[in-house]
C-alpha cells in the first residue's frame, strides 16, 4: 500500500511538470489545433490574400458594414458546407455565416490557389 501511494505522488509529480512545461513551451507561439472542417476552412481562408469584390467594397465605404465585422467572422463564423459550392473549380465558393453580435452577417467568400475573395455580403439574415 506504501508503494502505490508512493508511485502515484511521482506519477502526479511527474505530471505537473510536464503541463508546466508544455504551457511555458507553446505558451506563446499561438498553437491551435483546427481538426474540424468549419475551423479547417476558416484557417485556409485567412492565410490567404484576401480582397474585396467592388459590392462588399463599396458596403464598406458607406460605412453599411464594417471590416472588423469580417475579419470577427473569418475568424469565428459558421461556414454552412450545405449551401457552399465546395467542388467548383477553379475557385470554391462558401457562405460564412457570423455568430455573436455579427449573426445578421453573412459572407460568401471564393477561394482560388492564392487568394480569397469576399464577394457579397448579406446583411439581414436571421
Amino acid at each position: 500500500m506504501h508503494d502505490m501511494k508512493r508511485r502515484f505522488t511521482l506519477y502526479g509529480f511527474g505530471f505537473a511538470i510536464g503541463i508546466i512545461l508544455v504551457f511555458f513551451i507553446l505558451g506563446g507561439k499561438n498553437a491551435s489545433c483546427s481538426w474540424l472542417p468549419n475551423d479547417r476552412m476558416l484557417k485556409i481562408i485567412r492565410s490567404k490574400q484576401i480582397s474585396y469584390s467592388e459590392n462588399v467594397q463599396n458596403l464598406i465605404l458607406s460605412k453599411e458594414i464594417d471590416s472588423m465585422d469580417i475579419n470577427l467572422i473569418l475568424d469565428n463564423g459558421n461556414i454552412d458546407f450545405a449551401e457552399s459550392q465546395t467542388k467548383n473549380m477553379p475557385c470554391r465558393e462558401y457562405l460564412i455565416n457570423g455568430v455573436d453580435k455579427q449573426q445578421n452577417l453573412a459572407l460568401t467568400v471564393s477561394i482560388c490557389d492564392s487568394i480569397a475573395v469576399i464577394q457579397k455580403i448579406k446583411i439581414g439574415k436571421n
